[in-house]
């Protein structure tokens, strides 16, 4: 794997330009568990600005990673699910919890799962 270029081309290269933006695997994460609305995300999210969040749920949409539903409600709501595509990154986020409480064991911190 590490033996030839990781060129745009390479699977590791697409993964990590969905994944490398901050914030982009918290909101994953929080999508794993189910839909939920844009203002559940942002209360999950603290520090995330409306306009980060916003520019990431409209990335992941146009890369159809996640669907967006509008109900026809005064005032309108929306809600976000990932679709099968985006599911997927359940095992990147699930090593990545692994690494990290591997990280934090090493380092002698205290564990949040």
């Amino acid at each position: 794997m590490a033996d030839t270029p990781c060129t745009p081309a390479c699977p590791v290269h697409a993964t990590a330009n969905i994944i490398e933006h901050k914030w982009a695997t918290l909101i994953v994460r929080q999508l794993l568990a189910g839909p939920q609305r844009y203002s559940a995300l942002y209360r999950a999210l603290p520090g995330i600005s409306h306009k980060v969040l916003a520019q990431r749920l409209q990335a992941f949409e146009a890369r159809g990673l996640l669907l967006r539903t509008v109900y026809p409600t005064v005032p309108p709501s929306t809600d976000y699910r990932l679709t099968e595509l985006g599911s997927q990154l359940h095992t990147v986020i699930v090593a990545m919890q692994q690494f990290g409480l591997a990280l934090q064991a090493a380092q002698g911190h205290d564990t949040v799962a």
